[in-house]
């Protein structure tokens, strides 16, 4: 075992680097100085942009390349677990986005490792691993302590400090498998289509939940994202009850975003909602509790009832 903690990609975000990446490096950083082992990047498919330099910024000693225009579960799968016989890392982690949910585990199995997905810390104790993960949708907290080989899926946490490495000169390696093989035992009778921008590529997300109090009015939150150009949201609560449909569902078991903007109309703050919006560059909370837990993240905070704030800001934004 090489005992080298590595970053495993397979896409291409909203910037060009795949989502999540500079917060997972980060954290797999720290530990890797813990260990004092190699922290190297594994990308599939096509190499995006900047990612020389996100990797020399945080210590990356290989950038590992491995070739495939077919980027199918199956395939990807297989890239990984040749990847892992042929180079033993101690950890392999992956942003954890709706692609990885599938991936990781998979390819887990495939290489005899064990998995933890929704992980939100990792910490060397007494040089074992220990990952902390959500559980029950994100409303508690378990601690794994990790021996032997891990693939892990990491919820990707935009506040983590910069890691405090000196830079590097990652050598990038090409690496040789043989996916030729890999039947893909999905078969896709028809491609799936959606209408309009996706959610998690927003730039502007207006978001709704509990405190709308009653179905008619996500209509509020709909009008202020059209005023805005942005896109609206919703708290699972509002889903579970048909408030909203699930493609606009944000968080833990929703979509994961990171808009420009991104205003909670009504949410509480619950950490299972806050892993699909933490990583918006503004967070505006608008909520009646002073105390609400969303007031902790929000770079501006509106203390009192979304129903009055969310026309008032609509009738704002178009100069009424």
């Amino acid at each position: 075992m090489s005992n080298a903690l590595v970053f495993c990609s397979f896409d291409q975000g909203r910037d060009g680097l795949p989502a999540g990446a500079e917060e997972v490096l980060t954290l797999a950083r720290k530990i890797a100085t813990a260990r004092a082992v190699d922290l190297d990047w594994l990308i599939v498919g096509a190499q995006p942009a900047g990612v020389a330099e996100v990797a020399a910024r945080h210590g990356v000693v290989h950038i590992d390349r491995i070739e495939s225009g077919n980027l199918s579960p199956d395939v990807t799968v297989a890239a990984l677990a040749q990847y892992a016989e042929q180079h033993s890392p101690a950890a392999m982690l992956l942003a954890q986005t709706f692609d990885s949910r599938l991936i990781a585990p998979r390819a887990a199995g495939r290489i005899g490792a064990g998995v933890v997905m929704n992980v939100v810390g990792l910490e060397d104790v007494g040089g074992a691993l220990q990952a902390t993960a959500t559980a029950y949708g994100g409303d508690t907290r378990v601690e794994y302590d990790i021996a032997g080989r891990v693939v892990a899926g990491v919820v990707f946490d935009p506040l983590l400090p910069e890691p405090a490495a000196a830079p590097s000169t990652p050598e990038t390696r090409s690496i040789a498998v043989d996916l030729g093989a890999v039947e893909e035992r999905i078969r896709v009778v028809r491609e799936a289509s959606t209408e309009g921008p996706r959610l998690e590529d927003a730039q502007v997300i207006v978001s709704g939940g509990r405190g709308l109090q009653e179905s008619e009015n996500y209509k509020l939150v709909e009008d202020l994202a059209a005023a805005l150009g942005g896109m609206p949201g919703a708290s699972r609560p509002i889903v579970d009850d048909g408030w909203a449909d699930s493609a606009h569902q944000v968080g833990l078991t929703g979509k994961i975003t990171r808009p420009v903007l991104y205003l909670a109309a009504g949410i509480s703050g619950a950490s299972q909602h806050m892993v699909g919006c933490a990583a918006a560059k503004t967070l505006v909370a608008v909520n009646t509790d002073a105390d609400a837990a969303i007031f902790k993240y929000a770079q501006y905070g509106i203390v009192g009832d979304c129903l009055d704030v969310l026309p008032a800001l609509t009738k704002a934004v178009k100069g009424g």
